[in-house]
């Protein structure tokens, strides 16, 4: 795949498939924060919870050295989800958004 084909895909799933099955990613990622921030006794935001979903990502990539397409793919919508929260429109502001 190349880089195009890999955004396309990404897009796909942060900007259709995933928000008919899940909502909206950054009040998925809003819920997340307030989770774990009770879980954790500190506070997360939703810009942290799409680093960390970054991070866990890193790691099954490199668990399976690099072969697992979809945690590639899931790494830029993370990112873009992530970058959105902390840069996006006034819209995109949550009580966790880290802002």
């Amino acid at each position: 795949m190349t880089r195009k084909e890999f955004l396309a895909e990404a897009e796909k799933c942060v900007c259709g498939d995933r928000n008919l099955q899940y909502g909206e990613p950054e009040d998925n990622f809003n819920t997340i924060a307030k989770l774990w921030s009770v879980f954790l006794d500190i506070n997360i935001t939703a810009p942290q919870v799409a680093a960390m979903m970054i991070l866990l990502k890193t790691a099954r990539i490199k668990s399976s050295e690099g072969r697992d397409k979809d945690s590639w793919i899931d790494v830029a919508g993370y990112s873009a989800c992530g970058g959105e929260l902390m840069f996006g429109g006034e819209e995109q502001r949550g009580e966790n958004d880290g802002r």
